[in-house]
């Protein structure tokens, strides 16, 4: 297996890059009155995934490593809860709710892993 040397090769992060580019893609739809609300929010909670994710990657310690990976599925959680928010103000299909719900959970599990994985070495 090929070890990982950069934070753009890990998984969790290619995924949780392309979160970010669907919640961008949702939220443009959303009234522009919300620009500075709940569109904001998600998109901050969205990219706090990838950051979090590669600003783990680059610590030194696997204790500040797993910190990292913590406040992205803390990150994820949030951002999950806010596109039901969304959904429940008629600004997403349940369709778009359930399609983002999927990759959510996906990527909560994946860092999850990663987690137990990095704690079990």
């Amino acid at each position: 297996m090929e070890k990982i040397t950069s934070f753009k090769q890990l998984k969790i992060w290619q995924k949780s890059i392309e979160v970010v580019k669907d919640i961008y893609a949702l939220t443009k739809k959303f009234p522009k009155e919300e620009m500075y609300g709940l569109t904001a929010q998600m998109k901050r909670a969205a990219v706090s995934i990838p950051s979090n994710i590669a600003e783990g990657f680059k610590r030194y310690h696997d204790k500040e490593y797993t910190q990292f990976l913590y406040i992205a599925l803390g990150s994820a959680a949030e951002l999950e809860t806010q596109c039901h928010i969304a959904k429940e103000l008629g600004f997403m299909e349940e369709s778009q709710l359930q399609n983002i719900s999927e990759k959510m959970d996906h990527l909560s599990k994946m860092i999850s892993s990663l987690i137990k994985k990095i704690k079990q070495r």
